[in-house]
């Protein structure tokens, strides 16, 4: 490893190191996520959304990250976001007997990690609550 900073001991330096590589990988996830890669701006107002929306994305996972480790939970984005991504949005729809047609939409239970993180934030573990249509 190398770098211009000269008066940084070894702790300050693989914590700065550490940082960056953390940063990286969670631009990287949030990126594909919203659909910002590859980035080619023709134009600097757009340039400046993209930075924009990246920054304001990393800022979000980093409250909600810091927020996890109080609780004592200190997974990586990755493994949050692998975690959050076990629940699922269903949609069923049933013929009643009199003809019409109801449909049901509800979240899959909440397996016990993702519990814990719902808890930690405040977050219903039934995200959207169950909507009935009859048609």
């Amino acid at each position: 490893m190398r770098t211009n900073q000269l008066d940084w001991d070894e702790e300050r330096l693989w914590r700065t190191y550490t940082l960056l590589t953390d940063l990286e990988s969670v631009f990287r996830s949030l990126k594909s996520e919203l659909g910002l890669r590859p980035v080619f701006h023709h134009k600097e107002e757009r340039a400046d959304g993209h930075l924009f929306i990246t920054v304001l994305a990393y800022q979000c996972v980093q409250f909600l990250r810091l927020k996890l480790k109080a609780a004592g939970i200190h997974d990586s984005w990755a493994t949050l976001r692998e975690t959050l991504s076990i629940q699922r949005r269903v949609a069923t729809t049933f013929r009643q007997r009199d003809g019409r047609t109801l449909h049901v939409r509800k979240a899959t239970g909440a397996e016990p990690e993702l519990m814990a993180i719902y808890r930690t934030l405040g977050v219903s573990p039934e995200p959207g609550g169950t909507r009935k249509l009859v048609a």
